[in-house]
This record gives structure tokens, C-alpha cells and sequence, in this order.
């Protein structure tokens, strides 16, 4: 139970009180009662969403090295800024499946991830089998967005035609 906060939301700020249950924000609201094993006193502090990264690079090889932070040490210190959510981007590799993308990454978080993740789909070699996967990428997996690479031609760029099917695909779902 958070007590006294001045709560800040998209639209409004003012003084509240915030009961979690099960990590999900139960109730919002003035002089809360709830039973809870753990109270803050939040008097003079602002109480607001964690926030969201939508571009972060981790565990991600590229060209002969790899970015600096993994997904313990990025997440981590996401989490001590107050972003509670990062969007990374999982690689398809030449010829391989998006499923095997999505599993592929999955894995190299998993153990790792302190805080919430979830992920751009980087298609790298749009084909009618990739075709047959969108919709279940965006409806299964919840993917909301796929990353295509106009440059680094002959390892991550896909030429125009794959980009508009891509889209054409994507639109639908």
C-alpha cells in the first residue's frame, strides 16, 4: 500500500493512495484501507508509471563486438531510472524463422531480465514462409512492431520489394 502520494497519470495529478495486489495496481484512491504487508509513506513524493525504453540494444553482436550492456545490466539500470519496461529488438538470422528469432531471444533474456522486456521483430529476409508468420507473431507472441534495415547490405538489409510485402503483411493484423 502506497500511502499519500501525489499520484501523476497522463491526464491528472493529485493526492492518493495506491494498493498493489499480485505486482497489479489494485485500487487508486483517498485514505485506502486495504490490509497490506508492506506500507509506504509517499507524503511529498510524486507516485507516476514506470516508464517505457522503446529502443535499447542488448546481448546484440554486431559487426566483430557487441553492445555494452546485456539484459541483466541493461534492465537493471533501466529499472534505477525509473524505466520499468525496455523494447529491444530480436534478429531474424538469413533464412531462418521469425518463430526461431522470437525463441532465440527469448532465451538469451531469460535468467537475465530484471525488469520487463519485450521486443521489435528485425526481419532480415522477408519470404513467403516469414509471410506465413506475421499474424502469428502479432496475435501469439505480441509483437507490435517489425524493424527492417535499409542498410548493411548482404547481412541485415532487406531490398524494397521484401520491405513493402513486409508492410503489406503487417497491415493486416
Amino acid at each position: 500500500l502506497i500511502k499519500n502520494g501525489t499520484v501523476v497519470t497522463a491526464t491528472d495529478t493529485y493526492l492518493a493512495d495506491i494498493y498493489i495486489e499480485d505486482e497489479r495496481i489494485h485500487s487508486i484512491g483517498r485514505d485506502l484501507s486495504q490490509q497490506a504487508k508492506t506500507v509506504i509513506d509517499a507524503k511529498g513524493c510524486y507516485v507516476f508509471p514506470g516508464g517505457i525504453d522503446a529502443h535499447t540494444h542488448l546481448d546484440l553482436p554486431f559487426m566483430g563486438t557487441s553492445s555494452s550492456d546485456d539484459f541483466e545490466t541493461g534492465t537493471r539500470a533501466a529499472l534505477f531510472g525509473g524505466t520499468t519496461t525496455v523494447i529491444d529488438f530480436a534478429f531474424q538470422k538469413p533464412g531462418g524463422s521469425l518463430k526461431e528469432a522470437m525463441g532465440a531471444w527469448h532465451e538469451i533474456a531469460r535468467g537475465k531480465a530484471i525488469g520487463d522486456y519485450a521486443f521489435h521483430l528485425a526481419v532480415t529476409d522477408f519470404n513467403e514462409n516469414t509471410r506465413a508468420e506475421i499474424r502469428e507473431m502479432v496475435e501469439r507472441e505480441g509483437v507490435t512492431s517489425f524493424k527492417t534495415f535499409m542498410a548493411y547490405k548482404g547481412a541485415l538489409m532487406i531490398d524494397d520489394r521484401q520491405m513493402i510485402g513486409l508492410m503489406g503483411e503487417a497491415k493486416k493484423w
